[in-house]
């Protein structure tokens, strides 16, 4: 059974990042469409529906799987084909450790909500994550290109200076938890925001938040990309679903980065204020008040998607877009609010509710909560691309050396000070 439950996490987790993904790259190009005033994606449609723009992710996924796959003659074929590979390989597998709930109980056993809670799971992290240079490194080497060498050596030395930064950062965390087992870091900041790391740790916070966009090569540190320098770096000679991975791993990276951000930082599972033991006390009330969050929500959505409808602003099936979405809004949160109006005296608040169903209250709510913190992070890491120019390369390694660095340090040693002071 164990066995079982963990195969069933570990393609679970899989899927759900390589799902973010599309939905990411949607948010990108509205974000950056939004920041630049202007529309964004929303040509590209299914009868006539386009739902905002998302409809040119799945165009994307259609046209990279359908292009010609182009291998240069003078490549080295084997590593070329498998830097592609290493670099989704390792964004997907960091995330192995990271604990998204609390442990559930099935038929009296518990199961753990990761992969697996590793003793040294910190480490796992970094270990895991610094392998992901290779896949780059190779890419620029196989390639034979000049422009994808220099992006290359560019990203190495890059990941190299900053993953100092990145372990340094943390140690004020393990300084203050004592534990390099994530679910432990996430046990200790508990649901009380003022005892999260990101108000313990200010400056580990920074730190490691810079570290992770320069790891994961986004602006203001995408110069192993750097198109208007090396046309597209170390990615410059793959076509097709080959460049379609390391696009992937991109927003990967972001998703797993954002997990970590959160679970190191901003609490993990933790609902602010709300602990497990309340929302267990308290599952009956929850569910009352959700219900009713929804059907309010789902009308306002429907009547304000319908208050949008103008005949004639398209003259196509755009037109209609707002009713086909508001109309069933409507009509579903007036049906949840009738049969909330009817059945809640059958259903009061201080009706017994069974165990299973308060464990997946609380298992809901604790995952929705750390979704929403990933997809917020997520929304920064967009949101400083599009804010931030390029730095120069020069000006990275000074960032990360002679900067960065030393405040890294200098946080240990406060932090082992304060210990010492108060403990």
């Amino acid at each position: 059974m164990e066995y079982i439950f963990a195969a069933i996490k570990t393609v679970l987790i899989f899927v759900a990042v390589i799902n973010l993904v599309p939905l990411l790259i949607w948010l990108e190009r509205k974000g950056a469409a939004y920041i630049q005033d202007r529309r964004g994606p929303n040509r590209a449609n299914i009868l006539g529906i386009r739902l905002g723009g998302l409809i040119h992710s799945l165009s994307d996924v259609v046209k990279l799987l359908t292009k010609e796959d182009i291998i240069p003659p003078y490549v080295n074929k084997p590593f070329y084909l498998l830097a592609p590979m290493i670099s989704m390989f390792v964004a997907t597998i960091t995330v192995a450790v990271v604990p998204f709930a609390d442990p559930i109980l099935i038929n009296g056993k518990e199961f753990l909500l990761q992969v697996a809670d590793l003793d040294a799971g910190l480490l796992y992290v970094f270990a895991a994550s610094s392998l992901g240079v290779y896949g780059i490194m190779l890419a620029g080497w196989a390639a034979n290109n000049k422009y994808s060498l220099l992006g290359g050596l560019r990203s190495a030395a890059q990941m190299v200076s900053y993953e100092m930064s990145l372990g340094l950062a943390v140690v004020g965390v393990f300084l203050l938890t004592g534990s390099f087992k994530l679910s432990e870091i996430v046990a200790f900041q508990g649901a009380n925001p003022f005892h999260w790391n990101i108000l313990l740790q200010p400056l580990g916070f920074f730190l490691f938040v810079t570290s992770i966009f320069a790891e994961t090569n986004r602006l203001p540190f995408d110069l192993p990309e750097g198109e208007s320098e090396i046309v597209a770096g170390y990615h410059v000679e793959y076509s097709s679903m080959k460049f379609a991975l390391f696009f992937m791993a991109e927003y990967a990276h972001i998703v797993v980065g954002s997990c970590i951000i959160v679970t190191l930082f901003l609490g993990g599972w933790h609902f602010p204020f709300l602990t497990r033991d309340w929302i267990w006390n308290h599952t009956t009330m929850l569910i009352h008040l959700f219900w009713i969050v929804l059907a309010i929500l789902s009308v306002a959505g429907g009547t304000w998607l319908v208050w949008q409808y103008k005949p004639h602003k398209y003259n196509d099936l755009r037109d209609y877009e707002t009713l086909v979405f508001g109309v069933p809004g409507i009509i579903v949160g007036g049906s949840l609010l009738m049969t909330w109006l009817l059945f809640h005296t059958v259903v009061p608040l201080e009706i017994p509710t069974p165990d299973w169903v308060r464990q997946a209250m609380v298992t809901a709510l604790q995952l929705g909560t750390f979704v929403g913190k990933v997809l917020f992070v997520c929304f920064v890491f967009i949101w400083v691309r599009w804010t931030l120019p390029r730095f120069r390369y020069d000006q990275v390694m000074r960032l990360g050396w002679k900067m960065m660095l030393p405040l890294a340090l200098a946080n240990i040693f406060i932090t082992a000070g304060m210990i010492l002071i108060f403990r």
